[in-house]
């Protein structure tokens, strides 16, 4: 059974200076991949949900800001 994450948490990374910039450029480089991503999480699939964004996080700029997002933990 996976654990949900604490919503106040990705609350926090999601407004955050990177992850703002994250979400731009997922929805700019993959805006079909994103959604498909945000409808398996919010069904409770979040494995599936990070095998719909592995390709788009692992370019250098999306790398670079989830770095930056981990820092913000």
């Amino acid at each position: 059974m996976q654990h949900s994450p604490d919503m106040s948490q990705l609350l926090k990374l999601a407004q955050s200076p990177a992850g703002q910039q994250l979400l731009s450029l997922l929805q700019h480089s993959g805006g079909r991949d994103l959604e498909n991503a945000i409808a398996k999480a919010s069904a409770g699939d979040y494995s599936e949900a990070q095998k719909s964004l592995s390709s788009l996080l692992s370019t250098p700029e999306a790398q670079a800001l989830l770095k930056q997002m981990e820092e913000i933990k």
